[in-house]
């Protein structure tokens, strides 16, 4: 069935409603049509999501850019000598071929081939059991499930209350990805993972970047080992940082933004991008209706991601996603929705658990963690034990050269014997993530991993060093 702007008028009956068409909420009502149920998917903007037009597909063609520039630079006195002249057109054009120049026909195709049927329009709870869907062409049109709602909105990029500010035309992450040609300056409100990866890039393709995070260090939920490493690196590339550093104000002139400090700079740069953190307004989404509160920032979930507290006699309402406050990440979308497919059909099957969510920043050196840090695990009681490895001391390390700074850091319970957590800072540090990933999640004995043959040389193998530290 072809994307409908508005189903027929009179009040719908079908099996399932999807609000929130990303990820997560496509996996949800893609695998739910497979199962031969009647379900709509709903969404105000482009089918697939955030991910697919403005996060990481987009981001990282444009992080794998930047990387390529930095390592030609990193030629000379390694491997000979080298003229680098970035060019941004390259890089944009790719990003528009990925993103089919922001136009999800081959995703609602791929969806509808399923079965499914797609409502473009904002999608919203008005009475128990019943989805109201405000179509783009000014009507609405009324569903109301038998079986279930899911409700996978995905989150919004947050924009802090700074005097000034919401009358600019700030940039957030979407007006980044779409940028076709980069400004010479580049102020950056944010100094978390999106803030410093799109920091990092451009500053690597000619623009003078400014990165402004209120918070004492960069990436602040990381251990802060990360912090220093970050900043080693992004001061090295160019890119200018203030931590601490809340903005009092923010004004426009036509050509600059100025952003005024509370303890005294004053900051100015052709653009200024927003990149402080996301929010899901539960107000806009209806959620009242479940008798929840609707100023939260997350809705609260079981384990088998279904919103407590519904009317048994009526469609059950289920939630993944960011909306659920576990963590903006399409992997955590994904595995949600596996849990709640499961539930809807009645499948059984392991229940939700984040004790092992892996989080990955992909600056260079890339920021791959997993579970709890040294400081939450002692806030819980841990009787915590550490292991570090420094990888520019190892063989793999040495070899690599240039760009081979960074450690990889261990996190165990001293009384259980296992890991709780770890974090990989480095080249491919997410990629070396994975085998901590699966030690964190399985809660291997520390004891066992300890005889793993590593192979040489490879930066995988710090993690062996760092757990003779616990052993």
């Amino acid at each position: 069935m072809a994307v409908t702007d508005r189903l027929p008028q009179q009040p719908q009956q079908v099996d399932a409603v999807v609000v929130g068409m990303g990820p997560g909420g496509e996996e949800v009502a893609g695998r739910l049509a497979d199962a031969g149920l009647d379900v709509v998917g709903v969404d105000e903007r482009l089918l697939g999501g955030e991910c697919p037009y403005w996060g990481c597909i987009p981001s990282k063609i444009m992080v794998r850019a930047a990387g390529l520039v930095a390592e030609a630079h990193r030629i000379p006195g390694t491997a000979g000598t080298a003229m680098v002249h970035p060019d941004w057109r390259p890089v944009a054009r790719r990003v528009r071929e990925a993103t089919d120049d922001w136009n999800d026909k081959a995703a609602v195709d791929r969806f509808t081939s399923r079965g499914g049927r797609f409502l473009r329009g904002r999608g919203r709870l008005t009475a128990p059991g019943e989805v109201t869907v405000g179509g783009v062409d000014g009507g609405e049109t009324v569903l109301r499930p038998r079986r279930a709602v899911v409700l996978a909105v995905g989150s919004e990029p947050s924009v802090p209350p700074v005097p000034g500010l919401a009358c600019t035309p700030y940039w957030t992450n979407r007006e980044m990805v779409e940028a076709a040609e980069l400004p010479e300056s580049l102020l950056v409100l944010g100094g978390g993972a999106v803030g410093l990866e799109f920091g990092q890039v451009v500053q690597r393709f000619g623009t003078a970047v400014t990165v402004l995070e209120v918070a004492p260090r960069l990436l602040g939920h990381e251990e802060p080992e990360v912090d220093e490493v970050l900043m080693r690196a992004l001061t090295s590339d160019g890119v200018e940082v203030y931590t601490g550093a809340e903005p009092a104000s923010v004004s426009y002139d036509g050509g600059r933004f100025t952003v005024e400090c509370a303890r005294g700079e004053r900051l100015t740069a052709e653009r200024l991008l927003v990149a402080a953190g996301r929010r899901v307004d539960l107000t806009r989404l209806g959620a009242g209706v479940l008798e929840v509160d609707d100023t939260a920032p997350a809705l609260p979930v079981d384990a088998r991601m279904r919103v407590p507290g519904q009317d048994p006699g009526g469609p059950g309402v289920w939630a993944v996603g960011d909306v659920t406050g576990h963590g903006a990440f399409t992997h955590m979308a994904m595995y949600q929705a596996d849990v709640a497919v499961r539930a809807i059909l009645g499948r059984g099957g392991p229940q939700a658990e984040y004790h092992a969510v892996p989080r990955v920043t992909f600056t260079d050196p890339e920021i791959g963690a997993v579970g709890l840090t040294e400081a939450e695990a002692r806030q819980r009681g841990i009787a915590v034990r550490i292991g570090r490895a420094d990888l520019a001391a190892t063989a793999r390390g040495f070899i690599h050269g240039p760009g081979g700074d960074g450690f990889v850091k261990l996190v165990a319970d001293a009384d259980a014997g296992v890991l709780v957590g770890g974090t990989v800072a480095g080249p491919y540090g997410g990629e070396v993530l994975g085998v901590l990933s699966v030690a964190v999640r399985a809660r291997l004995p520390v004891a066992e991993l300890a005889q793993t043959i590593w192979a040489y040389p490879t930066f995988h193998r710090a993690i062996g060093d760092a757990l003779r530290e616990l052993t």
